[in-house]
């Protein structure tokens, strides 16, 4: 199937005009995140997950489903050349912080160059609303709080915090080392250790609110705070990813046990 871009369009709910200027990469990354959910239910099922533009428009636009970062920033990457923006993927490493350079490659992100080069990441749990500028500097992005700085050995590190817990991932600007990227999204799809193959992870912008299910865990973030509950059955499991992430997916039921199983390692009874 070649990818087509006005079904993107239609997918996302965007009807603004198609200039290659920084008022619609502003709109078309708004519009993505807050139509298409992040969520790994492929690696759950131990599915592949879609590789190149076509199979991953096949899957987000024509099947209605969300994806990782791989696919998310796939498929924004190709819309974006297909309008006209000058398009550059980057190898990222969420966590490298704390966990080192072996992190490089769990992330994909993009770079958008216009007046000058802007950071776009519709794959980072749906959570960044748009582009941001490739310069040191702070805002507020509702519900999150975003920085972005330099590191001392010449990674950009991009920072949000959602009501006091951090979560960053670092990058370098030059194009991504794909065989990098690829054998780590191998790896995070299939090792038995990988938190993609441990948890189930969905989330979704829902304009200034964000939402994320986590196992058997939704949580609800807003400028009021975390609103928490805990799913209580396979059926309730099925719903809230119709309800609350745009997914129909009946066979999500069949992670029930394993979820639960996780949940109760993770929080055992007092």
């Amino acid at each position: 199937m070649t990818p087509d871009l006005a079904a993107y369009l239609d997918r996302i709910g965007f009807a603004g005009p198609l200039q290659v200027d920084l008022a619609t990469l502003t709109g078309l990354s708004r519009a993505h995140v807050n139509a298409i959910p992040f969520e790994n239910l492929d690696v759950q099922l131990g599915r592949q997950t879609a590789r190149g533009a076509a199979a991953v428009h096949a899957k987000l636009v024509a099947g209605g489903r969300g994806g990782w970062c791989y696919e998310q920033n796939t498929l924004m990457g190709w819309a974006l050349g297909e309008i006209g923006f000058d398009v550059t993927r980057l190898c990222a490493g969420v966590m490298r912080e704390q966990a080192g350079d072996g992190q490089i490659g769990n992330h994909l992100c993009l770079r958008i160059d216009l007046d000058g080069p802007w950071l776009v990441d519709v794959g980072f749990g749906s959570s960044l609303a748009g582009p941001i500028p490739l310069a040191a500097g702070t805002r507020h992005d509702a519900p999150f709080h975003v920085t972005l700085s330099q590191t001392d050995d010449g990674y950009w590190r991009f920072v949000e915090t959602l009501h006091g817990a951090p979560f960053s991932f670092d990058f370098i600007s030059a194009p991504a080392d794909e065989s990098l990227l690829d054998a780590t999204r191998i790896r995070l799809e299939t090792h038995a250790a990988s938190p993609f193959v441990e948890n189930l992870v969905v989330r979704r912008r829902d304009g200034e609110r964000h939402h994320t299910l986590r196992g058997k865990v939704l949580t609800t973030a807003s400028a009021a705070g975390l609103d928490k509950r805990v799913l209580a059955t396979a059926d309730e499991l099925v719903d809230t990813l119709d309800d609350v992430f745009g997914i129909e997916m009946d066979e999500a039921a069949t992670l029930w046990p394993a979820i639960s199983a996780r949940h109760d390692a993770l929080f055992p009874a007092a």
